[in-house]
């Protein structure tokens, strides 16, 4: 997921920095309470976790320009479900920064629209698992349709932000693009549940893992 260059350009490419400032300021809220709860050798451990794997998820994995960004496939209720909140967003933070730094450097003016892209759903993801998870439940207990749920919130909202930035920059001339965009990322939806009920079902054989701090304790309790 990465927003064409020249898609935002010029005066209107400063609500960009608005969004990712407001977004980089719930994550660190969010990190805050982590590292309350966990110490901070558990955040920095699990977001360093997080970092290697979007870095992966953009870099290696294959990913193909369509419309007005690229289908990726990014993992991102599978990066919330294991690790938490707070280190998926720091992980997709920095993964698409090192990304950008190394190996993109084109794609660092659109920083802004990317960052705000990947983390306002995961945040949206957030609020979403309160109110379809019962408290007390374990993640590694998720029946396939709250998989697909979680899932599916989390790329449609990369869709409706992908979608705001090219018509905010481009208007209904973006109608095209948006749509062939929207039609083939959605395809991750049919991919991405089941990479999650993977995850969980080996998480749930590696007991070990229960209490390392190397997952969110929500994983097992």
């Amino acid at each position: 997921m990465h927003i064409e260059p020249g898609i935002v350009t010029g005066a209107k490419i400063v609500l960009s920095y608005a969004t990712a400032a407001a977004a980089a300021t719930f994550t660190v809220k969010t990190a805050i309470a982590t590292l309350r709860e966990q110490g901070v050798g558990s955040l920095l451990a699990r977001s360093a976790m997080a970092t290697a794997a979007v870095f992966t998820f953009f870099q290696i994995l294959p990913h193909a320009p369509v419309g007005v960004s690229e289908v990726h496939l990014i993992l991102g209720s599978s990066l919330f479900l294991m690790l938490g909140a707070a280190p998926a967003a720091i992980g997709l933070a920095l993964g698409l920064l090192i990304q950008g730094l190394f190996f993109a450097p084109f794609d660092l003016p659109q920083y802004g629209m990317n960052v705000t892209t990947l983390l306002v759903p995961l945040f949206g993801l957030q609020m979403l698992a309160k109110r379809l998870i019962a408290p007390g439940t374990a993640y590694v207990e998720l029946s396939y349709r709250q998989a697909l749920a979680l899932s599916t919130a989390y790329q449609g909202g990369i869709v409706a932000w992908v979608a705001f930035w090219a018509f905010y920059g481009q208007g209904a001339a973006a109608f095209s693009s948006v749509a062939t965009f929207g039609a083939a990322y959605m395809t991750v939806v049919l991919i991405e549940p089941l990479v999650d009920l993977a995850l969980l079902a080996a998480a749930k054989r590696i007991r070990g893992l229960e209490g390392s701090g190397l997952v969110t304790p929500r994983l097992f309790a």
